[in-house]
């Protein structure tokens, strides 16, 4: 009698146990082709440093606040910059532990591996040449990590804006990016990386093809073969200073509200970006190819350089009053175009989202979180605020709406919630939200 009962209970044990794990979907074990360019897999760019160096390096416990925050907005793939830095091996690490306890859990990883010329960030970088022993072991990095984690590393970019002629402190010549693209398709042919993982770098548009015909070479059209896929950097946002042409309101927009005004300047924005991404895949047919071509990164600043009203106030403030603190950091701030705030970060960020998820186009949005290490001389510089969120766990207005229908309930970066910049107060937003300049032309 007594086995009869255990037997019993056993069975009912078991079912429990099966019914139990049927309710919590499994996530399929996806391949790069199946991700890439697949609207139903929301991209951002990655960077969980919170102190103002990255010798700090964010712990595997700091990592998991930031993955489930990601997981809770539905984003599915992320992109990383480097690979010898701690963060990364902590990240995949935190990755691999939460799909343990979670099976339905879907994060896949972009794998950066930071490629730069000799003496890079000195008075005699040589472009022409490599930090073969720096470079050497960020690809060897990149090939132990995808090995390690093949459930979650997809893809790998060989080097960041590493081609590009403006990236003067460290940019390297095409042949360099081609011979590490090659090494790693090569491995995947002897079975020593999965064949299934992707292979790119990651440039501006004009590396790529889409402007400048200097980068037009044989070396670019060889480099196109070699790839699996084209990640395209662009970035309105930077040429509202650089190229304003498409910034500035016309004299016949002169006469329109404020708001109009920012409105039409985020959509031209927006055209802007869609102009340099058609630019990359027109020059890439007009050679012979036909790849996937995605956005590898582009973002919108929410400051630069001058007072404003801090995430958490609660009072007023007046700009007639506001001080410059860097006139070298107002570029896009008050004294410049005035392209950077909360309000056309959520205008660029919406509307990206919109075409690229219509078009099928995977975009990293660059980038999740705000890292005060990227110009930590300078607080209030913009390169410190193109987050989504910021450092003291406030979504941005772009966010907003996800704090109201509680996507982030539950959820600490820190250790705190995570709540509404300005306390929610639009008003308050609003105020330091400024039309571009008035064109000069006729």
């Amino acid at each position: 009698m007594k086995l009869i009962i255990l037997y019993i209970n056993l069975i009912i044990v078991t079912i429990i146990g099966f019914s139990s794990c049927s309710k919590q979907q499994v996530a399929e074990d996806r391949t790069a082709a199946e991700i890439i360019n697949n609207p139903n897999y929301p991209a951002m760019s990655f960077g969980g440093y919170r102190k103002l160096s990255r010798d700090t390096v964010p712990s595997v416990s700091d990592l998991k606040e930031d993955v489930r925050i990601l997981s809770a907005m539905g984003i599915k793939l992320i992109r990383l910059y480097d690979t010898q830095l701690g963060q990364t091996p902590n990240l995949l690490q935190a990755i691999s532990e939460l799909k343990k306890e979670d099976k339905s859990l879907e994060l896949y990883v972009m794998l950066g591996a930071w490629i730069e010329a000799e003496n890079s960030r000195t008075d005699s970088v040589h472009h022409d040449k490599e930090n073969v022993v720096g470079n050497t072991a960020e690809i060897e990095k990149a090939v132990e990590y995808t090995n390690k984690y093949p459930d979650i590393v997809k893809c790998i970019a060989v080097g960041n804006e590493a081609m590009v002629h403006w990236a003067a402190s460290y940019n390297v010549t095409q042949d360099i990016i081609l011979k590490w693209v090659k090494y790693l398709q090569a491995l995947k042919q002897e079975n020593k990386l999965p064949k299934d993982v992707w292979i790119t770098c990651s440039d501006n548009f004009a590396s790529w093809g889409g402007g400048d015909s200097s980068y037009h070479t044989d070396l670019l059209k060889e480099l196109y073969q070699s790839v699996d896929f084209i990640s395209v950097h662009t970035y309105p946002f930077h040429d509202t200073f650089y190229n304003p042409s498409y910034w500035h309101i016309p004299l016949e927009e002169a006469n329109l509200d404020s708001i109009v005004q920012i409105d039409r300047a985020m959509e031209r924005a927006v055209a802007y970006t869609k102009t340099q991404y058609l630019s990359v895949v027109n020059y890439m047919r007009s050679i012979g190819f036909n790849k996937p071509v995605i956005i590898g990164e582009t973002g919108w600043a929410t400051l630069d350089g001058a007072y404003s009203a801090s995430a958490n106030a609660s009072v007023d403030i007046n700009l007639n009053i506001q001080k410059v603190i860097n006139q070298e950091q107002t570029m896009y701030g008050l004294n410049g175009s005035k392209a950077a705030d909360e309000y056309k970060e959520k205008l660029y960020y919406d509307r990206l989202r919109e075409w690229t998820s219509q078009d099928s186009i995977t975009c990293f949005y660059f980038e999740i979180f705000d890292e005060p290490w990227k110009d930590y001389k300078h607080p209030n510089g913009t390169e410190n605020h193109f987050g989504l969120i910021d450092i003291d766990g406030h979504a941005k207005y772009a966010l907003w709406n996800l704090v109201d229908d509680g996507t982030f309930n539950g959820l600490t970066r820190n250790g705190k919630a995570i709540t509404k910049s300005f306390n929610g107060n639009r008003e308050l937003l609003m105020k330091g939200v400024l039309p571009p300049p008035i064109s000069t032309n006729k």
